[in-house]
């Protein structure tokens, strides 16, 4: 059977009207950013939690199944970011992707306890979008390597070294 995404007219007249208010009150909405990260952390949250329930209901093995959700949150965020011509928040934030994954991974922790997939949904839910929410608030960042020799922190945006 077809998702429902694809069978059901309403998702993509949603996906339409969306764009189309930002097209034409891009200025309006871009003054939102914080808000708008907000949702984006919101949707990533869930759909990385949805995408690994569905994969462990359809037989996925474990690690398999929180890839597989990791890679569901990160992608709505990565088409949106393309369309935008920007580059993709999961290549500039580190904790994007790594939200995404503790979250799948708590589903993952619950079904193999034979928890009730409420509990470690919400609970993998609530991890991914508090990890989002405090990356964006402090700054969160991964470490990164350097090479040998170099000197100070090399800076994300511009790689070169900082002082």
């Amino acid at each position: 059977m077809p998702p429902a995404a694809i069978s059901d007219w309403r998702y993509l007249a949603v996906s339409l009207l969306a764009g189309i208010v930002t097209f034409y009150w891009f200025f309006g909405i871009d003054r939102l950013r914080s808000p708008v990260l907000v949702f984006d952390g919101a949707g990533l949250a869930l759909f990385a939690v949805s995408g690994t329930q569905k994969a462990l209901a359809l037989g996925l093995a474990p690690v398999m199944a929180a890839l597989l959700g990791m890679l569901t949150g990160i992608g709505g965020g990565m088409t949106r970011d393309v369309l935008l011509a920007e580059i993709p928040t999961v290549l500039r934030a580190d904790l994007y992707t790594v939200a995404a994954l503790a979250g799948a991974v708590v589903v993952v922790i619950g079904h193999a306890l034979q928890l009730s997939s409420t509990a470690p949904t919400i609970a993998g839910a609530a991890l991914c979008f508090g990890l989002r929410l405090m990356a964006i608030h402090y700054g969160w960042h991964l470490p990164i390597a350097r090479r040998p020799g170099q000197i100070g922190c090399a800076s994300r945006r511009t790689g070169r070294s900082e002082g």
